[in-house]
């Protein structure tokens, strides 16, 4: 039985808030330079990146410090890009919101504020990824490979083969000093990159396909909070699993929509 702290409840509904927010913000369309590189091999980088990581940390943890620098690097430019362009309502302006947080994540690494100051940076750049991805990428193969990611990462949970380069990976960092990009942290609980990376891809899938992302954003969060009641049982939870789990639903809910609007149709 895992002892559960209602602090910590607190914090993974901040962090199922967050998926929410990213499965709902997106927006579509990408730049038209960008088309000659489409191609469906895209789809690989969700599942392929969770094996890929964790293997690379269990056989050479060194690798977790170059992930860090990797994340120091882009994750800020991913921002920027969120708020000025990639995301509903986005603005040039607003990207200097992007440039304050990273001012305030480097000035005040260890406080609660420049820890939240750098979770709202990875947050976003998951819309700039999401959006790019589902511009590159057909729905289906993008929606296939997140199902996969899930599959990928509940086997090495429940496994426990996640959890040691896990560990690795949260307690690296770039240099001493220089905050720590590679996953969220709102002081009580912790989610990685991969879980939010996937709800800002199913929203970039959306918004392409013209979806409302609203009911699904609301979706993502009833399953989020029901799947972590688990962690009265469990320490570690894959966070992908939940939207599969959306993914398959909302499936489900708009074929049958389409469905009844065939036979409508023909009566």
């Amino acid at each position: 039985m895992s002892a559960v702290s209602r602090e910590f409840m607190i914090g993974i509904g901040i962090l199922n808030a967050t998926q929410a927010l990213l499965v709902l913000t997106p927006g579509a369309g990408i730049p038209s330079w960008l088309h000659r590189f489409k191609t469906k091999l895209w789809a690989l980088i969700a599942p392929v990146s969770i094996a890929l990581v964790v293997a690379a940390i269990a056989l050479v943890p060194e690798v977790a410090d170059g992930l860090t620098w990797f994340a120091l690097l882009l994750v800020p430019p991913g921002a920027l890009l969120a708020l000025g362009w990639a995301m509903r309502g986005a603005k040039p302006v607003y990207a200097l919101l992007a440039v304050a947080a990273f001012v305030v994540a480097l000035l005040d690494v260890d406080s609660p504020t420049g820890e939240g100051a750098a979770a709202f940076l990875t947050a976003l750049s998951c819309i700039t990824l999401g959006r790019l991805l589902a511009g590159l990428v057909p729905a289906t193969p993008l929606k296939l490979g997140i199902i996969a990611m899930a599959v990928i990462d509940f086997i090495l949970v429940f496994g426990n083969q996640l959890q040691g380069p896990n560990a690795t990976l949260n307690a690296a960092v770039p240099a001493p000093g220089l905050p720590q990009l590679q996953f969220l942290d709102v002081t009580w609980a912790r989610m990685g990159y991969g879980d939010v990376f996937v709800a800002g891809l199913l929203g970039g899938i959306l918004a392409v396909e013209g979806r409302r992302q609203a009911p699904a954003a609301l979706l993502v969060f009833v399953l989020c909070c029901l799947w972590d009641l688990l962690f009265l049982h469990f320490n570690t939870l894959p966070a992908t699993v939940p939207i599969a789990v959306a993914i398959v639903i909302l499936e489900v809910v708009y074929r049958r929509a389409a469905s009844s609007r065939a036979l409508a149709a023909q009566r």
